[in-house]
């Protein structure tokens, strides 16, 4: 890995940066922020996010001159958590969702009953609750409205 800098977490959020001939690592702070999805219906997938999968809607904002608006969804505040931005461009209904997208996952207590909660909620499910291809763990996998991925993962796993 000649070349790489070396990544060490001593703290929480912290990472300490060894450059290759660095002999002092130097302490840098970083940590994933946010998810942006494009969504064609905001309302609609907020709905999904908050009421189908529990997520509080943080903070939402239109932007009349760029034709946006943004909206951050999560299960904490933003200053301790990660969490998904709903990006939802006025003139566009639907988004093609290529063969880069994967998706986002989620720990759940009990994937079985998440998926019949979700379901219950009229959510579609894409991947029944089961042990994980050539493993153990129990996954499970679900659609949002725009037909974004989301894998269920039991806690614990």
């Amino acid at each position: 890995m000649s070349g790489y800098a070396a990544l060490t977490r001593p703290t929480p959020n912290t990472l300490t940066v060894a450059e290759p001939g660095n002999e002092k690592p130097e302490e840098k702070y970083m940590r994933i922020l946010h998810t942006m999805l494009r969504v064609g219906d905001l309302d609609r997938a907020i709905d999904f996010y908050t009421k189908v999968l529990g997520m509080r809607l943080l903070r939402r904002q239109d932007y009349p001159e760029g034709r946006f608006t943004l909206a951050f969804v999560g299960y904490g505040a933003e200053s301790e958590q990660s969490v998904l931005e709903l990006t939802y461009n006025w003139d566009t209904s639907a988004y093609d969702l290529g063969t880069g997208y994967g998706h986002i996952a989620l720990e759940v207590d009990d994937v079985y009953q998440a998926c019949a909660r979700i379901r219950g909620l009229g959510g579609r499910i894409l991947r029944e609750a089961g042990p994980m291809n050539a493993g153990t763990t129990i996954i499970a996998f679900v659609a949002d409205p725009d037909g974004y991925s989301i894998e269920l993962i039991g806690r614990g796993a």
